[in-house]
C-alpha cells in the first residue's frame, strides 16, 4: 500500500508561469490600446502614423499671445448736437493690441490719432451716444479710423478701442 503522495511541482509551476505571463501581456496590451484610443479620440493623432489635416497642425502651432494695452491719459472732449442744443461728450480711451509694436506706433502717432478720434466723436449725435448700440458703433468706427491712420504710416493695426469712461451731458 505504498502510494507515492509527493506532488509533481514542475507541471504546477509551469501552468502558473503561463498564466502570469498571459496576464502581463493582456495588461500591457490593454494599456497600449487605451493610450492609442485616447489619442485618437482627442484627435491628437496616433504616434508613428501620419495623417491629419494641415488645419489641425496649424491649430496646434498657434501660441497664445496676451493682449497689451495703452491708456490715453487725457480725455477726448468735444461738442455734439442734440435737438438744436450743444452738448458735451467726454471719453477716456484705452487701446488694445496683441503686438507691442502696434502700441508703440500708436503712441508715436498719438497727436494724429487724437485729432481723428475727436473728429469721429464729434460727428455723432447726442441721441446716438445715449444707446449701447451707438456706443459700440462709435468704438468700431474709432478702431477703423485708428487702423486706417496706422496703415497709412505702415504700422501694425490695433485690436480694439476700449472705453474707460464715457460721459455725455
Amino acid at each position: 500500500m505504498a502510494e507515492d503522495k509527493t506532488p509533481e511541482a514542475a507541471p504546477a509551476k509551469k501552468g502558473k508561469l503561463k498564466l502570469i505571463l498571459l496576464l502581463v501581456v493582456v495588461v500591457v496590451l490593454a494599456i497600449g490600446l487605451s493610450v492609442v484610443g485616447t489619442m485618437w479620440f482627442l484627435k491628437g493623432g496616433i504616434p508613428g502614423i501620419t495623417g491629419g489635416d494641415e488645419e489641425e497642425v496649424a491649430e496646434q502651432t498657434d501660441v497664445f499671445v496676451p493682449s497689451t494695452y495703452t491708456v490715453l491719459e487725457k480725455a477726448l472732449v468735444t461738442t455734439v448736437q442734440a435737438e438744436g442744443r450743444q452738448r458735451y461728450a467726454q471719453v477716456y480711451l484705452a487701446l488694445e493690441a496683441d503686438n507691442p509694436e502696434a502700441l508703440a506706433a500708436a503712441s508715436m502717432h498719438m497727436p494724429l490719432l487724437r485729432s481723428r478720434l475727436i473728429t469721429v466723436l464729434g460727428d455723432r449725435s447726442f441721441d446716438e451716444l445715449q444707446t449701447p448700440e451707438g456706443r459700440q458703433a462709435l468704438a468700431d468706427d474709432m478702431l477703423a479710423t485708428v487702423n486706417d491712420a496706422l496703415e497709412q504710416e505702415s504700422e501694425p493695426p490695433l485690436l480694439r478701442v476700449l472705453f474707460r469712461n464715457f460721459v455725455v451731458q
